[in-house]
């Protein structure tokens, strides 16, 4: 699958854009029946990565993510910046984004941040101080950041997310709004 975004901004901007390559993982790796699927297209005029499918709770499932490792290069250094800002649209239900680091080693491991998906296009900033470690006591290491997933998880629905854009941004934390 190929990138959705292609444009970079200097790392010495206030936000600087990534690429990144996305792959769909589903409950199916552990047993659960949950189904969906990832693509690209275009919508309202903005070339974006879609997740759509059904979240099913049945058989220890419950679970559909759309991920990508993130850069690890010298020009993302994730320490150097405040957090994450999603151009995202969905359904108007409530999504996780994950985030995995490298000193952590179970696949259920991660750090969250939950949202609601606006019908519209919308940039949600993601403070990666509210962050928040799930079946882990490590704190979140920005150095070791290697992974980001957008995922629909916990209970039996439709899941229909779409995000158009990626960046590190520096700046306020307390921008979160709510999409």
């Amino acid at each position: 699958m190929q990138p959705i975004n292609t444009i970079a901004r200097g790392p010495d901007a206030a936000e600087y854009e990534l690429t990144l390559d996305w792959r769909l993982v589903t409950d199916g790796v552990m047993g659960g029946l949950s189904r969906g699927a990832v693509s690209m297209k275009e919508t309202d005029g903005e070339r974006c990565v879609c997740l759509r499918g059904r979240v099913r709770t049945e058989n220890n499932g419950g679970f559909l993510q759309i991920s990508a490792n993130l850069p690890t290069s010298g020009s993302t250094e994730y320490t150097r910046y405040t957090g994450l800002i999603l151009r995202l649209r969905g359904n108007g239900q409530t999504y996780d984004v994950h985030l995995k680091t490298s000193d952590l080693t179970s696949p259920w491991q991660s750090y969250r941040h939950s949202f609601r998906a606006s019908s519209r296009w919308t940039e949600v900033r993601f403070p990666f101080a509210e962050f928040k470690p799930h079946r882990t006591s490590a704190p979140l290491k920005l150095s070791e950041l290697k992974r980001l997933g957008i995922v629909a998880i916990g209970r039996a629905f439709e899941a229909d997310l779409c995000v158009s854009n990626v960046c590190l941004y520096t700046g306020p934390q307390s921008d979160a709004a709510e999409a």
